[in-house]
């Protein structure tokens, strides 16, 4: 007899002994014994329920708080296809490529390939990567998981990992049986910032966040481990000896932040793959604009084409809702069609607020405001060639007691410094202009200067358009390189404030113009505004001069 099979004997002949004790006393103690023995019998059974209740408790609230918000979406149930995703041509070829993989996993792992796990979607809000997702999706035909990666985090340290791998062993139980399986995970940086940042949050014991990456981690790549049942005892009987098959899971990440993540998930295995979905360009506006048109009435002046041209820098969520915004518009006003004026109305309401008029303004307030506002304007009619003017108001929207706004012509991706210069003397317009007609300096003009600094700031000390090579970027601080800077930068305002003086005085019937019409009517469009210019002077602006070089920067 082994030593093993001897400490086997040994526990069975003491727990023997003990009961067989305990029924000898019992046997010959009579009632008393009896009584006690149910007493203590009884007290052991309340000690016990009282464990098991608690016990029970605290399994159902792990189990209710281990429940991420995660939306089950099973092939077909969407009909998101190819059509309904406009605006980005390249992400959806890209995209198709995932989706033939995700369709030909057998033959793909018959080739010695293995099956992509992870895909990182970055872009600004709005741009279409959560529906991204569900298209390839419902294109490929498996199971798609929604989860948003806040809720994994738990003041409990711990369940948030069960969130985790419950989510993953639900996606590989459906991707035994569909081919594939595809999980979704909205705002991933909320869980996979950078460690030595302190990024993730949740858990109330300390370093939850990091254990729920590390969680995350290990579900993207797991060890090549069988979990079946099936399979765990035909390995345990010596009669499985093929390598195990991992699940073809896919991950598709979305985030508005790539720069924070944890370098381990951007890691070949995990987030190989990244496509930045941006805000569409003109074409592609124009494509989302024919495809949300159609689905709504309106009439003839309301085109795709028009509307793309308006919408510069939109995302196709932004232009899904001006385009709703119009028709509530339209229908409140009693129109069967929602038509252009309602299409700008919206987008107006949805840029600036609002119009919430101050009936309680004095005339002379109202006069500043609108000298102030046609300073603005008149800049950015004759400094702005690659922009036009879109609405100049004295009616109060959000906190601003007026606005003078431009909209590009076209996509722009660089600036010159002419550029930059003029910019600065728009901002600087509106004081020029209440010293030179009103007499006096105003305090409307906070944001204007801000504006003005920070774009003088990086004239000279970030993009070297100045004396110098100087960028402020190497002190990693742009406080510290203002300060550096502040008398030059000082030096170039002046130099630009004076040049706009010049422009409004001699483009003062203009100015008054603007301001008149502004105090009569509230407001005035920018075709109202070349309308007021060509009375004046005869013609439509001219290109402005070459004023913008050494000239201005050195006056």
């Amino acid at each position: 007899m082994n030593r093993y099979q001897w400490i086997k004997w040994r526990k069975f002949l003491v727990r023997f002994s003990v009961f067989f004790i305990i029924f000898m006393l019992l046997r010959a103690g009579g009632p008393a014994i009896w009584n006690i023995a149910f007493r203590v019998l009884g007290f052991a059974f309340q000690l016990l329920f009282a464990a098991m209740f608690l016990i029970i408790q605290f399994v159902a609230l792990f189990w209710f708080l281990a429940r991420g918000r995660t939306y089950w979406i099973l092939p077909g149930e969407t009909g998101s296809s190819w059509d309904d995703y406009r605006g980005n041509p390249e992400i959806v070829e890209n995209a198709k490529r995932i989706v033939t993989l995700l369709k030909g996993v057998k033959e793909f792992k018959e080739m010695g390939g293995e099956a992509i796990r992870g895909l990182l979607l970055c872009g600004p809000p709005g741009t279409g990567k959560s529906y991204l997702a569900q298209v390839i999706a419902n294109e490929a035909q498996v199971p798609f998981a929604y989860a948003s990666a806040p809720s994994f985090q738990n003041m409990f340290f711990g369940v948030g990992n069960l969130k985790v791998m419950g989510l993953y062993k639900k996606a590989r139980k459906l991707a035994s049986v569909y081919g594939a399986c595809i999980i979704f995970i909205d705002e991933v940086d909320a869980i996979g910032m950078k460690r030595q940042s302190g990024g993730g949050g949740g858990g109330m014991l300390g370093m939850g966040g990091a254990g729920l990456l590390n969680e995350l981690l290990l579900q993207m790549d797991p060890p090549n481990i069988d979990n079946s049942k099936l399979a765990k005892l035909f390995r345990s009987l010596g009669l499985r000896r093929r390598k195990a098959e991992r699940p073809a899971v896919l991950t598709i990440a979305a985030t508005n932040l790539p720069d924070v993540l944890d370098p381990a998930l951007l890691r070949p295995g995990r987030f190989d793959r990244k496509l930045w979905v941006d805000t569409p360009d003109y074409d592609g506006r124009l494509d989302v604009f024919h495809y949300y048109l159609k689905k709504v009435k309106h009439d003839a002046t309301l085109t795709p084409e028009r509307a793309a041209l308006d919408t510069i820098g939109y995302s196709p969520a932004q232009i899904k809702h001006i385009v709703n915004e119009s028709v509530v518009i339209a229908h409140q006003r009693g129109a069967q069609l929602a038509d252009y004026e309602d299409f700008r109305v919206a987008m107006e309401t949805y840029e600036w607020g609002l119009k919430q008029p101050l009936r309680s303004m004095s005339e002379d307030e109202k006069r500043n405001v609108a000298y102030h506002e046609a300073g603005h304007a008149v800049a950015q009619y004759l400094l702005k060639p690659h922009e036009r003017v879109w609405k100049v108001t004295i009616i109060r929207r959000g906190g601003a007691l007026g606005l003078a706004a431009t909209k590009p012509t076209r996509e722009r991706y660089n600036r010159s410094d002419n550029e930059i210069l003029a910019e600065i003397q728009v901002c600087l317009a509106s004081r020029a202009v209440e010293e030179e007609f009103l007499g006096k300096k105003l305090n409307g003009v906070t944001s204007d200067l801000q504006r003005a600094t920070e774009l003088a700031g990086a004239y000279l000390g970030v993009v070297g358009m100045g004396d110098e090579l100087f960028s402020w970027l190497a002190l990693g601080s742009r406080i510290d390189g203002l300060k550096a800077l502040r008398p030059k930068i000082n030096e170039l305002l002046q130099g630009q404030m004076n040049q706009v003086k010049k422009l409004v005085k001699e483009h003062s019937e203009f100015v008054h113009a603007i301001a008149g019409e502004l105090l009569l009517r509230g407001d005035l469009t920018g075709e109202e505004i070349e309308q007021i210019y060509v009375k004046l002077y005869g013609h439509t602006r001219p290109e402005p001069p070459d004023f913008l070089g050494s000239a201005l920067a050195n006056p």
